[in-house]
């Protein structure tokens, strides 16, 4: 963003290892850090350069928040929180042109997106165009057990956050099976304050049923916990974050109330391919896997992703054949779920079927659904979205039954 006619600029830059906003002058090209602080600038909202402002989402101890700030443009003040304290989870704004008013969406974990126009800086509420007061009046009539977020140590000084839905009637007395959801690629995180949509709704349906479902971010995932902690992966993706959810998983275990004989794991697009990894590469831990629309080889995957965080496979040959778990399908032992829509425009359907063909040649058993002109999203069409959690219900229960054991 342009500042003072044209002779200066905002920057983003990480040269001191956070995300940080900085202003530069074309006269001496010196940047000022006007963001100070070992937090990460998330996303810059606005800049009211009439009132010396800068406008940015940060959470400074809590990557799983999203939070509004304020800093002077010339780096002369602190970082000032504009949400109130009290709101805990995750808070959008689009700000109008002079910052004296904002829409102001939240949402956390359980709690579905609520839109006011709200004043700045006071956050005062102006009105509620958005209540979702059905939605909000539905889920309060269900059953729902607690939600938890959690740290969990790896190893080496190495803490992961994550979050565990515990079934309505949990008994810590008992041990229940378990279900890790999983993504763990640089694209997003899974272990959010904020509404998850219908994945919530069918981890609740889970819990419901007797399941704890848990999901960790591994390191190389984009939270705000500064630029070593996202660019660990670089040049090796899927091989340091299996590890990392491996690791995980392994102390998620030694709780008390999990099962470890009943132990699931699924997920959707970098999701899916972590799924088959973990399913290959560690078969001790997981009996079941349920992988949708799955990158297999990361060579088959657009160059705008793949090479971004993998470097070009001419150079990184070992990074892209071992990060792909096409590679090691020779390691599956448990029971494995492969969904994918014919029609994906996005992680092709090659990428499956260049999976099966492996899987057949080291004869490994597997159950696979396709979905016929699907997209990666595989909604369209009449019926496919319940179909499809309908199928990864009834996969679960059959080959990890629910419900507490004694």
């Amino acid at each position: 963003r342009w500042l003072n006619t044209g002779t200066e600029f905002t920057w983003v830059s990480e040269r001191d290892g956070w995300r940080h906003v900085y202003r530069v002058s074309m006269d001496d090209g010196n940047p000022t850090l006007i963001t100070p602080g070992d937090f990460d600038v998330i996303s810059i909202e606005a800049v009211d350069e009439a009132g010396n402002w800068l406008y940015f989402i940060g959470s400074p101890s809590n990557p799983t928040q999203r939070y509004l700030y304020r800093t002077a443009l010339d780096g002369r003040t602190e970082p000032e929180r504009l949400t109130p304290t009290e709101a805990a989870g995750t808070h959008r704004y689009d700000i109008a042109p002079g910052a004296s008013w904002a829409f102001h969406t939240y949402s956390s974990f359980g709690t579905p997106p609520v839109v006011n126009v709200v004043r700045l800086p006071s956050h005062e509420i102006i009105r509620t165009p958005v209540t979702n007061a059905t939605l909000h009046a539905r889920l309060s009539a269900l059953e729902r057990g607690n939600v938890e977020f959690f740290r969990v140590e790896i190893g080496q000084g190495v803490e992961l956050d994550g979050w565990r839905m515990m079934p309505p009637d949990f008994d810590p007395t008992k041990r229940y099976p378990i279900l890790f959801h999983v993504y763990g690629e640089p694209a997003g995180q899974t272990v959010l304050d904020r509404w998850g949509g219908d994945r919530y709704l069918w981890h609740l349906l889970l819990t419901q049923r007797g399941y704890l479902v848990v999901s960790v971010d591994n390191r190389g995932t984009p939270a705000p916990r500064g630029r070593a902690w996202r660019k660990i992966v670089y040049r090796q993706i899927g091989i340091l974050a299996s590890a990392d959810q491996a690791a995980a998983a392994r102390a998620i275990l030694e709780w008390p109330y999990v099962d470890p004989a009943r132990v699931g794991i699924w997920g959707w697009s970098g999701g899916g391919s972590m799924t088959l990894n973990m399913m290959f590469r560690h078969p001790e831990i997981y009996q079941t896997g349920m992988s949708v629309a799955p990158v297999t080889n990361q060579r088959f995957y657009d160059t705008i992703y793949q090479e971004r965080y993998m470097g070009l496979p001419t150079e990184n040959e070992a990074g892209f054949t071992n990060g792909s778990p096409i590679t090691h399908v020779d390691g599956l032992q448990g029971n494995l779920l492969l969904v994918h829509g014919t029609g994906d425009d996005n992680v092709h359907y090659q990428s499956s079927e260049a999976l099966v063909n492996a899987l057949i040649e080291k004869n490994k058993a597997f159950t696979m659904m396709a979905y016929p002109n699907r997209t990666h999203a595989i909604r369209e069409g009449e019926n496919t979205s319940r179909h499809l959690f309908e199928l990864l219900t009834r996969y679960l229960e059959e080959h990890l039954p629910p419900g507490p054991s004694l």
